[in-house]
């Protein structure tokens, strides 16, 4: 009788498959290279290829890794979402002050939506090439709808505790990011600089959109 041969060892990422865990060092460098390249060239300016090379991978591990190029601006939109804005900016503290706690996330929202990648994909979305596309619902998802959520989970906190009365939450969450995008962001967007008052620095914005906030909706104790 013919012994069995031994069996030689197998890599445990080679026999999972088709849905093995990708690489996360070859993912990050494909996001990176697709958010510089995006925000110097814009949606229609950048090819696959051209990102494949700039993060030094095949466009085939591009490909496997985030399927087609619409997929890739929604994952580079919401990774530098979450890079500004990560679930713990979002998260309520009970102990401290609404006015404080408001002013932290106002601080980092409006440092994300001014970087230059976030200001060039806003352009991007503006831009006809991108009408009747998936892109615009992408950008939502990954962006807007993420950050207002979590805004919105933090409100009803504070209106739970007393510290707020607001009728409607989710309306409030909305203001709340409009009026910190306001005529700056705009402003931005359209390449005018950061404000039409050069002595209105990023801080006092913030400052004046926060006051508003709690103006309208601080409590009346």
């Amino acid at each position: 009788m013919v012994p069995p041969r031994p069996r030689r060892p197998v890599d445990a990422a080679a026999a999972a498959g088709p849905g093995r865990p990708k690489d996360l060092a070859k993912r990050a460098a494909i996001l990176d290279a697709a958010k510089r390249l995006f925000t110097a060239q814009g949606f229609e300016g950048v090819s696959m290829d051209a990102i494949a090379t700039e993060a030094g991978v095949s466009k085939l591990t591009v490909y496997s890794h985030f399927g087609d190029k619409d997929a890739l601006f929604g994952e580079a939109v919401k990774s530098h979402c979450e890079q500004g804005m990560p679930a713990s900016v979002l998260e309520d503290r009970p102990g401290q002050p609404v006015r404080e706690r408001l002013t932290e996330i106002a601080t980092a929202f409006y440092a994300m939506i001014s970087a230059p990648e976030a200001v060039a994909g806003h352009r991007i979305l503006c831009s006809p090439q991108v009408q009747d596309t998936p892109l615009p619902q992408l950008f939502w998802e990954a962006g807007p709808r993420r950050v207002q959520e979590g805004l919105k989970t933090l409100l009803d906190a504070r209106v739970d505790a007393g510290d707020l009365d607001i009728p409607d939450t989710s309306i409030a969450a909305s203001q709340f990011f409009t009026l910190l995008k306001g005529e700056p962001h705009m402003r931005l967007v359209f390449g005018c600089g950061c404000s039409g008052d050069p002595h209105v620095t990023a801080e006092a914005h913030v400052d004046a959109c926060v006051e508003m906030f709690l103006r309208a909706y601080g409590a009346r104790r």
